[in-house]
């Protein structure tokens, strides 16, 4: 039985199990030991030699099969070879090198994912090829063209070619450079002089190194011909001629080469064309002064004759003018179509025709035409003038166009004020302004206190607004005035600022003037008071506002027709005192305020009378305090001056008081009558001394007075005086009782009572009351004599 071959899912299983045992064993492992580059048979050959450039790689690895290695040659940094093989070297091969194969050689090694590049190394190819110069023609005539190469076929491009001339031994310049190319260049000569010169041709390669430049091509002689077929030109009959001449130029090339064209020419225009020669006839008119030009082409060869033709007018242009130039609707127009020069040898001013139209149709043939300036009247007008040569040839002119619209007159202008409102005081603007009239208007305002301005307004929409000084009073518009104008002679009638349209004035206010009601001053706490402020002047409606310099804000606000409110303080209070102004506004923007006035809140009436009251009765409740605890310390004081009081009895001093016995008994025996009486008995020597004490009682009728009297026998022996025997006291007794001093001599008790007769004898009824009032003023509880016995 033969063995067949493996069938397809054997394989791929093997493939399979192949695989996976590679897997099982890991990544390969694999490195780049080197790249060597060599070059052979040297780095520096000459030019033509064979050059082999050799890359060789190592790599380690663990057994990989088929492994590639990716060979890539760079020249310069510029791929020149690539290659990819299982082998570890590559050969590029240089059959013949050449200069533009000079350089620096690298080669890179990519292995899978790595990669690793030799060391540079540098070929050095010296010498060029020769060039070979080929001309398509060595005997061209002079500015004809023909064809150039130079090629240098073993050399490897690009190279730059360069074309020379040389028309003497050792002089020779470049004639011309093509753009850069292959081995070879193909270009157009041409040589204008006529003679014999030698061309010949070189390149020039551009390597990293520098530029290298090749010898000189082969020499070619080359005679350039001269080429005689410039164009011979007749001008008939003159070059200096007049409109309407008939004129006739000849222009041909004698003994011409085949194939030459003629052309007439002037200002880059072809007058005509012909194989040889030609002969153009026309008719002078104006503008055909100038150059003609007579050219003779063959190929690229160009040959030209030229000659400068002077045409004369037979007569100008002609003018159309219009008077009056300053044309209005309403005027009459005269329009007149002349000619300023003509020449009087050729034509007379009477053979001259003349022809008026409007936009295109005839009006008139006669030189003049009148009319009415009407909006109809409007248009383009033309004149045309005529006449006859010598030649029997017409010759006509027409005018420009002469645009004739009569202008509308300006009317009465209307003066008025930007915005509509005229603050006095305040600088404003105005418009003066006319509804009909032809632009530019010339508007003219006259005003107070400056010189008249000027203003133009030639274009739609343009106004005519003044800058005018500001007005205290009404009357004062009167000095404004307008004046329009679009001519010279149409000025409108002027207008006055008496005259303004939709004028609203306002007036500023005046300084307001507060007033105050009752009065300015003081005024009464709990008192209504009106504080009015008004103005003389100023356009209604006019906001009045109440100011309080004590008080943030505004007190009162109020928008009047009138030029004075008032703001009322009901119940005005002693912290609503102080000053007080209030402010004026219109719509004239131009607030203003008042003085200030000084309110004082005194005290009302009521208050001050109740206070008065008040304080009146605290003063009496005061006084009468103040009286009683006077009286009682008077009282007080009164009864310790009456107890110190004391009678002392002086033998020796004339000015001591002694009661005698007499004296006692005679006070023993007073009557009742002599209550309210004080009887002192004074010193024999009847003179008054300093020991002398008057006491009296306050009056107590309900009260009896006792004296206590005690009376001492005189000493017959006289001894000397000690306190003991000098004194004579009166002692107040305790509790209104008097106590005996002694004993011996002594009354105890003496009751004075009033005596109810008042027509006693005891004492003297004319000083009772003195007495009685001595007696309310001194209290003698009790009076203690002391005798001295002088017998003792």
């Amino acid at each position: 039985m033969e063995s067949g071959p493996p069938s397809l899912p054997l394989l791929l299983l093997l493939t399979c199990l192949l695989h996976c045992w590679q897997g099982g064993r890991g990544q390969p492992s694999y490195t780049i030991d080197t790249v060597d580059l060599t070059i052979l048979p040297s780095g520096a050959v000459q030019s033509g030699t064979p050059v082999t450039v050799r890359c060789r790689v190592r790599v380690s690895h663990d057994n990989i099969p088929h492994l590639q290695h990716d060979f890539q040659l760079r020249l310069d940094d510029v791929p020149v070879h690539s290659s990819t093989t299982e082998d570890d070297s590559i050969a590029y091969q240089l059959p013949r090198a050449r200069a533009a194969d000079s350089g620096s050689y690298e080669c890179r090694v990519t292995v899978r994912d790595k990669s690793k590049a030799s060391f540079g190394r540098k070929l050095h190819v010296a010498g060029l090829q020769t060039p070979v110069l080929y001309l398509s023609n060595t005997s061209p005539y002079e500015s004809e063209e023909f064809t150039a190469t130079c090629s240098a076929p073993e050399e490897k491009g690009p190279l730059v070619f360069r074309f020379y001339q040389m028309s003497l031994p050792g002089d020779s310049k470049k004639i011309k450079q093509p753009p850069p190319s292959g081995v070879s260049s193909e270009t157009t000569l041409v040589l204008r002089s006529v003679g014999d010169s030698t061309l010949y041709c070189d390149y020039e390669v551009n390597l990293v190194s520098g530029a290298r430049r090749s010898n000189r091509s082969n020499e070619i002689p080359v005679i350039v011909k001269a080429l005689y077929i410039s164009p011979t030109m007749n001008v008939l009959p003159f070059l200096d001629v007049f409109e309407g001449d008939v004129m006739e130029v000849v222009c041909k090339v004698v003994n011409p080469p085949k194939n030459i064209e003629v052309f007439l020419t002037k200002d880059r225009r072809v007058l005509k064309k012909a194989p040889v020669s030609l002969s153009h006839l026309f008719t002078a008119r104006e503008g055909d002064s100038g150059t003609l030009v007579c050219k003779a082409e063959w190929g690229n060869v160009q040959k030209e004759t030229n000659k400068t033709l002077t045409v004369k007018e037979l007569f100008s242009k002609p003018q159309l003018t219009l008077q009056p130039k300053d044309l209005f609707e309403g005027d009459r127009l005269k329009m007149t179509c002349s000619v300023s020069i003509y020449a009087s040898e050729r034509i007379g001013n009477e053979s001259m025709r003349f022809s008026i139209y409007k936009d295109g149709a005839k009006l008139t043939d006669a030189r003049t035409y009148n009319t009415t300036a009407e909006p109809p009247t409007n248009g383009n007008y033309t004149c045309r003038a005529e006449a006859t040569s010598l030649s029997y040839t017409d010759v006509a002119k027409e005018s420009q166009a002469l645009v004739v619209k009569a202008k509308v007159p300006v009317s009465e202008p209307v003066l008025s004020v930007v915005g509509g409102t005229l603050v006095l005081g305040k600088r404003f603007q105005l418009l003066c302004r006319s509804d009909n009239g032809t632009l530019p208007i010339d508007y003219t305002l006259s005003s107070p206190g400056r010189p008249a301005e000027t203003i133009v307004v030639s274009k739609p929409g343009e106004e005519a607004i003044f800058n005018s000084s500001a007005i205290r009073q009404t009357s004062d518009l009167s000095d404004f005035l307008c004046r329009a104008a679009n001519g010279e002679n149409r000025r409108s009638m002027p207008v006055t600022g008496r005259r303004l349209q939709r004028l609203s004035i306002i007036e500023p206010v005046s300084v307001p003037v507060l007033t105050v009601f009752p009065g300015a001053g003081d005024v009464s706490g709990g008192q209504n008071v009106t504080l009015s402020c008004s103005v003389q002047r100023g356009s209604l409606p006019i906001s009045f506002t109440w100011f309080h310099t004590e008080t943030e804000g505004p007190l009162f606000f109020r928008l009047s027709q009138k030029r004075e409110e008032s703001y009322s303080i009901s119940s005005i209070r002693r912290e609503q005192a102080g000053e007080y102004y209030c402010v004026g506004d219109n719509p004239a923007n131009e607030t203003k305020r008042s003085l200030r006035v000084v309110i004082g809140v005194k005290m009302a009436g009521w208050k001050k009378g109740f206070i008065a009251v008040f304080v009146l009765c605290i003063l009496l409740i005061l006084a009468m305090i103040l009286i009683l605890a006077l009286k009682r310390r008077l009282l007080q004081f009164k009864r310790r001056r009456t107890g110190e009081l004391s009678v002392k009895s002086a033998s020796t001093k004339a000015e001591r008081l002694s009661l005698t016995q007499a004296e006692v008994n005679e006070a023993a025996n007073v009557t009742p009558g002599m209550i309210g009486k004080s009887v002192w008995s004074e010193h024999p020597s009847g003179s008054d001394s300093e020991d002398q004490n008057s006491v009296t009682a306050p009056e107590k009728p309900a009260e009896p007075q006792y004296a206590e009297v005690q009376i001492r026998q005189a000493d017959s022996n006289p001894v000397a005086e000690t306190p003991e025997t000098e004194s004579s006291e009166v002692r107040p007794s305790k509790q209104g009782v008097p106590e005996p001093a002694d004993a011996q001599g002594s009354v105890e008790y003496a009751q004075l009572n009033h005596d109810p007769d008042p027509h006693s004898d005891h004492g003297n009824h004319g000083d009772h009351s003195v007495q009685d009032d001595y007696i309310d003023e001194i209290d003698i509880d009790s009076v203690h004599i002391d005798t001295v016995d002088h017998g003792k």
